[in-house]
């Protein structure tokens, strides 16, 4: 495999498609990024614990964070079809398959993992709430039967998601650290002015060498 084409694909798992996102997509983008990292953490630090109440208060913002992720994952597709910018091909060929591929697997597994969630909930039994502000009531009479399959799905396609995601940022700070483009930058909001200004010689400098 040449350097172009490792360059290519890392280029592409990195997300980089040569023109910058917009504020709110890369807001959307960022907090979609926290809440599955926090959401996993949380899920493994509660099985340390006995029950409890810290166990059930861990559970229950666990639970609240997945609906915030759910409103957010709803928020981020409709900009995508609606206002957000439309972003140009990558690339083409077979490389430009896997990314979209890759693309929409992510999106895929996200809703996945939400939807089970909730499915999980309900079949536990428990309440669905939102920080204890309102409760979502179950579309389907789930049954406890079915909860065991349901917790193991979601967290097989949560650690597949944290996988995927451990493979997104290596493939970005490679770009960043030892490809030296503007991969990582053009996720970055507020850095982009400050990397733009870095790259600009200083007229001083240019002066004293002519």
């Amino acid at each position: 495999m040449t350097t172009k084409v490792i360059t290519e694909v890392t280029r592409v798992a990195a997300g980089d498609d040569r023109v910058h996102y917009d504020a709110v997509e890369m807001a959307l983008h960022w907090t979609t990024a926290v809440l599955v990292i926090a959401l996993y953490l949380l899920a493994q630090a509660w099985g340390f614990l006995e029950r409890g109440p810290l166990r059930h208060a861990l559970q229950s913002l666990h639970v609240s964070l997945g609906l915030l992720l759910a409103a957010t994952l709803l928020v981020r597709i409709l900009w995508r079809v609606g206002p957000g910018r439309s972003l140009p091909p990558a690339t083409t060929g077979l490389v430009e398959l896997a990314a979209k591929t890759s693309h929409y697997a992510l999106y895929t597994l996200l809703l996945a993992v939400v939807g089970l969630g909730l499915c999980f909930r309900w079949a536990q039994g428990e309440p669905l709430a939102f920080f204890g502000l309102f409760a979502l009531p179950a579309p389907y009479p789930f049954v406890k039967e079915q909860a065991q399959t349901l917790g193991d799905l979601h967290y097989w396609v949560a650690t597949t998601i944290i996988m995927l995601a451990g493979l997104h940022a290596a493939a970005a700070l490679f770009h960043h650290y030892v490809l030296r483009d503007n991969v990582l930058w053009r996720m970055l909001p507020g850095l982009r002015a400050r990397h733009a200004e870095a790259a600009t010689p200083d007229p001083r400098t240019v002066a004293k060498k002519s």
